[in-house]
């Protein structure tokens, strides 16, 4: 893959990127015009769906960092985003172009104020992995392989500029209206600033570490504090495929529950146990070893749950209390899904169109055992997507609904429920974890 040798840092080179990209997705339009004059509207849709997303895509992936990180995010929201975007920012997981060597060595001892060698036996500046906001490389030392995460520079300078970029972007794709918004961008913005601070993850990662490796067939690496830095990041190297990969040939059913059990019961006993999540689960954080165990990277996006959102969150998640109307309404209410201002239209609206929503994405939590290689409950999970994604009705209301504790938790489970319809799990114990 061809490498890079310089990511624009200041806000106005970056600008200017996106600019030059919105020129050319204005020429696909017009192009698209005159395609579906001569051709049919749906194959017309599809190209411009297409070359739009190659367009965006490789803007973002040559300024990298959290606009790259944005398409990632959106990659896991299949059933909002048309197929072929989907399909290129899902690229971002963990395929991009990688720095050159000579600026890897030159970040590396701006951090460190040494040459990789100095520090290693032996260090490849060339990555074997590339995504949003880091790349990987190989080292090692007294027989011991290691990955050293290097981030790309300028990454953390330029959060809150890119998305200042991005943010008339998400106000239009997700109807959000109304001053209160800037939370929701706080959110994001915060999680961003988080996922920047090597040393911050170094904390987090040796601590979910600690608390979860107790869980039947999980791994995770081990972190070394001597070996990171505020950009950079030594861990063991841990050998296995992509979750992507790995789903793509494997035939053997029980492995595949059996690393679906694994996966899930990491997931619940971290959101029950802990109160703290590993918000960012897309198949490049995951590897299946060659002893069929699940391997667990990557703890930047890490979020706690506070109590006022734990409890009214899975309260509402309960077949009972979706079915009872004034428990219903009442958590709606404390969870900022309906708010004091809303019109008796907006109430009827988004108390019709949460209890359907509620009703289907809940369903796991519902049953002690749960089929997740069903493809009826994702393909409803996408038709109810698409349903409301294309609601006129709902782009006239405010689109500013729930705690903004919701992005972070929503986006988990968007994810997690994703997984494991890739790994085919059937019969996973649902509430298993309680017994770890």
């Amino acid at each position: 893959m061809k490498t890079i040798d310089s990511i624009p840092i200041t806000k106005i080179s970056r600008a200017s990127k996106l600019v030059t990209t919105g020129a050319k997705v204005g020429v696909n339009y017009l192009k698209y015009y005159g395609d579906k004059m001569v051709n049919s509207k749906e194959e017309a849709k599809e190209r411009l769906n297409q070359n739009n997303a190659e367009d965006i895509y490789d803007s973002l992936k040559k300024l990298k960092g959290s606009a790259l990180k944005v398409a990632q995010m959106l990659s896991m929201e299949k059933s909002i985003l048309p197929k072929a975007y989907v399909e290129k920012f899902s690229l971002s997981q963990f395929s991009v172009p990688p720095l050159s060597p000579p600026l890897v060595i030159k970040t590396f001892k701006k951090y460190f104020g040494k040459h990789p060698d100095e520090l290693f036996d032996t260090f490849n500046a060339t990555s074997v992995n590339a995504a949003s906001i880091g790349q990987v490389h190989i080292a090692d030392k007294n027989g011991k392989k290691f990955a050293v995460k290097i981030q790309y520079p300028g990454v953390a300078e330029s959060i809150a500029s890119d998305l200042a970029l991005v943010k008339p972007v998400a106000i239009k794709m997700f109807n959000i209206k109304g001053k209160d918004s800037d939370k929701y961008f706080k959110e994001v913005e915060d999680k961003l600033v988080e996922e920047t601070n090597y040393l911050l993850e170094v904390e987090q990662s040796k601590t979910v570490v600690e608390a979860c490796k107790h869980i039947p067939n999980l791994r995770f690496p081990n972190y070394y504090d001597e070996y990171s830095s505020e950009r950079i990041i030594t861990m063991d190297y841990m050998k296995g495929k992509h979750l992507s990969e790995f789903v793509a040939h494997n035939k053997n059913q029980d492995l595949s529950n059996k690393l679906g059990q694994a996966l899930w019961d990491f997931y619940m006993y971290q959101i029950h146990k802990l109160k703290k999540v590993h918000a960012d689960p897309h198949p490049g954080n995951f590897l299946i070893s060659e002893d069929g165990h699940l391997i667990a990277l990557d703890f930047g996006c890490m979020k706690f749950i506070p109590e006022e959102f734990y409890v009214p969150y899975f309260e509402l998640a309960k077949k009972e209390s979706i079915e009872n109307p004034e428990v219903f309404k009442a958590k709606m209410y404390e969870l900022e899904i309906l708010r004091p201002d809303d019109s008796e239209d907006e109430v009827q609206f988004f108390s019709a169109m949460f209890y359907e929503l509620l009703s289907l994405f809940t369903q796991p939590f519902h049953n002690e055992v749960f089929d997740f290689s069903n493809p009826d409950f994702f393909n409803q999970v996408a038709e109810m997507g698409q349903k409301y994604s294309k609601s006129t009705e709902l782009r006239n209301m405010n689109g500013n609904r729930g705690s903004k504790h919701f992005i972070y938790i929503n986006r988990t489970f968007f994810g997690l429920y994703n997984l494991m319809f890739d790994l085919k799990a059937e019969n996973i114990k649902i509430n298993n974890f309680i017994n770890l």
